[in-house]
Parts: structure tokens; sequence; C-alpha cells
């Protein structure tokens, strides 16, 4: 199953990166197709590229139910197991041609996330993780950082809209802030140590946006939690929104106190 679902996947992002090259970039590739069964807008670059997923799933079946921000819940005959799907995590900076934007996929059985494949689709950078067992890019071993201290560290920090308080209290604390606008990609800057923490207090992130990036963050050496630093849960609806806290680990308590 190791060898087939990473094949897979990387056989699914070469297919989605030549279905959607023509997008990037373009408004064409912004229209609003439809309304998706997360209850946003879908893209044109979106609806494309999951296209691509459930073309390639029906002909070769890899999971018994996927799960995806569009489409929501669809089921094949085939193999057990359950796939989160983000077909372009980062749409607005694929339409608006800002190089980071991934292919999200997350492999799970009975409820627990297993197998991890992130995807830059501009740049081909892949990161891909197996509970209990490794986090790479590229195929290389990554950690965390090793960072102790909020005024030496850089975070992605979301806040909600009109609503900066309870972030602005971290905010004034670390050294660097940036927002990437890519939660996948994110989560793996955290496990490789490119950024120290992922906070996103929206609560909109759905398990389609996470399921693939926690694992690799974890697997890493990372902390992913809710914002009190319990056990997160994502119920298996793209309707439902979650807030979350990724760290290196070592700064997980202090963020946490300050986000309180």
């Amino acid at each position: 199953m190791k060898q087939d679902f990473f094949l897979a996947c990387s056989q699914m992002a070469e297919q989605v990166e030549e279905s959607i090259a023509e997008l990037v970039g373009t408004a064409e590739g912004g229209k609003t197709v439809r309304m998706g069964a997360d209850l946003t807008p879908t893209k044109l670059i979106d609806q494309v590229a999951e296209d691509c997923i459930i073309h390639y799933l029906e002909e070769t079946p890899l999971c018994s139910l996927l799960i995806s921000e569009e489409a929501g819940k669809v089921r094949f005959d085939g193999k057990e197991g359950t796939i989160f799907l983000d077909p372009v995590d980062g749409t607005f900076n694929a339409v608006a041609g800002i190089p980071f934007y991934a292919l999200s996929i997350a492999y799970a059985r009975e409820g627990v996330v297993e197998k991890a494949y992130v995807r830059n689709l501009s740049s081909g950078e892949t990161f891909t993780a197996e509970k209990g067992k490794y986090a790479r890019c590229n195929g290389n071993a990554i950690h965390v950082s090793d960072v102790a201290n909020l005024d030496e560290c850089a975070m992605s920090v979301y806040g909600r809209k009109f609503d900066p308080t309870r972030v602005m209290q971290l905010g004034q604390k670390i050294r660097r802030w940036r927002l990437f606008g890519a939660s996948a990609l994110e989560l793996c800057y955290v496990g490789c140590g490119r950024i120290d923490g992922f906070i996103d207090l929206r609560g909109t992130l759905r398990v389609t946006d996470a399921a693939a990036g926690m694992l690799i963050c974890s697997e890493a050496g990372g902390k992913v939690t809710d914002l009190n630093g319990k056990k997160i849960q994502f119920p298996n609806e793209v309707t439902i929104g979650r807030c979350i806290v990724a760290t290196n680990s070592v700064l997980h308590h202090k963020v946490v106190e300050y986000l309180r």
C-alpha cells in the first residue's frame, strides 16, 4: 500500500499540474462555476483539478470514500479507507499567479490518518509522511525547528476577520509574522523548520485543508492541537471548520497561553 499510495499521488499531482497549467494566473481560472460542498464558491481551477482526481480514482481505486472540498463525499468500489482531498489548497494564490498552492491528499483508516502527501503545484516540492515512521520533503527526512523563544520565532498567524484582538497579543510578541495563504503547505513548513508555528483562529479550517499537513507536521516532531492545547478532532464534513495551533512543540505551551 505504501508504494501504491505515494506513486498514485505523484501521478495524480502530475495530471493536476498539466490540467490547470493554462488556468494558473488567469481570470478564467478564478471564475466561479458553482457552490462547493463546503458552501464556498468553486472556482474553475478547483473544479478542473478535482475532476482529474475523481477520474483517476474511478480508474485506480485507492479508497472506498473520497471527501473533497468541492464534491463533498464520493464513494468508490475498491480498497478500504478514506481519502481527504484539497485539489488546490491556496486557490487565490493559484489564480493570482503566486507560486504557493498545493495538492493535499491524506489517507485514513478507521478515523486515523496514516499517510499524507502535499505537493506545491508551482514548484513540484513534495512533502510526504507515514504515521509512526517518517516525514520527508522530496524524499529527505525533515524536522521542526528548535527555536524556543517567541521573540525569535517566525509564525503564520490568521485571525478572525475584523477581530484581531486575540491574535495581536501573540503577534506583538513573535519576531516575524508570515501569511502565505495555503494551510497545507504552511503546516509542512512548520514540519521542515522554515517557520516555527501555524495558528489559525478563523474557525474555517476543514479536514480537507489540514489532514495531510497535520500528519506531516506531527511526524516531523511538531505538535498540533486546538486552541486549548487539546487533541484536535475534525468531523468528516467539509461544512464544519476548526481553529488550529501547530508549532515546533517547544513553543506550544507558550503560544497556547498567549492565545488564552
